[in-house]
């Protein structure tokens, strides 16, 4: 039975979130019980129940419309240090990158050009599964510059999102990728897009290699298989909670422009990755 109004997330550890008209309905079992990263959202979860990432999704929708056709879908704000919202818009800004492909509730894939509308629709974002189609939320995106890839049915495809924004004219493009096998076509077909993983907590070992042999940039969730496949492989390594792994050259671009933007102090040294602090999510999976 499918719902006109139904969006599906996958959130904090994994649970599996389903929204309708604005409510949280349905909560599954997170995979995790701790996350470093969740303690410090806007909305803290300093231990990983179903009420409380119930309180946590009631406090997005709330606060910026998550999953309503009042989204908003601009923001200017950093929630992270190295989030891939905050490295993708800062690209953008400086023009490593012309375009972004994302995944955005009430619209599915987008295109986007401005760094508020990246930050504004990936900052604040979890792992989106599927979604229903909101024409303010579209307009909205695209008064702002960017492209809705299916406006009847908000579609998430990212192969077919990375194939508009060449058609469109751009050539500079980053997606952001959840498959390991989209991440594959994409790299195939697409050769020089920039991809980023996200979203990867439980994949299995296999899957993790697929994404890292695809992907210039790796983010590691709570994912073990991912900090066991992509820490070797990488050539830099951003964070020690939830590192973020440049996989490539130009992954590796773009962490150093994310840093010579940002006023933070940083320590930058040789060293074999991963380098993983005592603060990991738990357990990992």
């Amino acid at each position: 039975m499918s719902h006109e109004d139904e969006h599906i997330i996958e959130a904090i550890g994994r649970s599996r979130i389903v929204i309708r008209d604005g409510r949280v309905v349905e909560v599954g079992e997170a995979q995790i019980r701790d996350c470093p990263l969740a303690r410090r959202f806007a909305y803290p979860i300093p231990d990983i129940r179903k009420e409380s990432v119930k309180a946590n999704i009631e406090h997005r929708i709330r606060a910026f419309g998550m999953c309503t056709p009042d989204r908003e879908v601009l923001d200017n704000r950093e929630f992270v240090g190295f989030g891939a919202s905050e490295i993708l818009s800062t690209a953008l800004a400086t023009g490593l990158l012309d375009a972004v492909v994302l995944a955005c509730d009430g619209a599915g894939t987008v295109v986007v050009t401005k760094p508020a509308l990246v930050q504004g629709i990936g900052g604040r974002m979890s792992g989106l599964v599927s979604t229903s189609p909101y024409l303010p939320v579209m307009d909205r995106i695209e008064q702002n510059g960017g492209f809705v890839l299916d406006r009847e049915h908000a579609a998430m495809d990212q192969v077919a999102g990375v194939a508009l924004a060449a058609e469109k004219g751009f050539r500079k493009i980053a997606v952001t990728v959840a498959s390991p096998a989209s991440a594959q076509v994409i790299r195939e077909i697409h050769p020089d897009t920039l991809i980023f993983a996200v979203h990867v907590t439980g994949l299995s070992r296999e899957e993790a290699e697929t994404l890292v042999s695809s992907s210039d940039l790796v983010t590691t969730c709570a994912s073990k298989t991912i900090r066991e496949t992509a820490g070797p492989k990488a050539l830099m390594q951003a964070g020690t909670a939830i590192p973020i792994f440049a996989i490539t050259k130009k992954g590796k671009a773009l962490l150093i422009e994310k840093i010579r933007c940002s006023d933070e102090q940083v320590l930058i040294k040789s060293t074999k990755l991963p380098a993983l602090g005592d603060q990991q999510p738990n357990p990992l999976v």
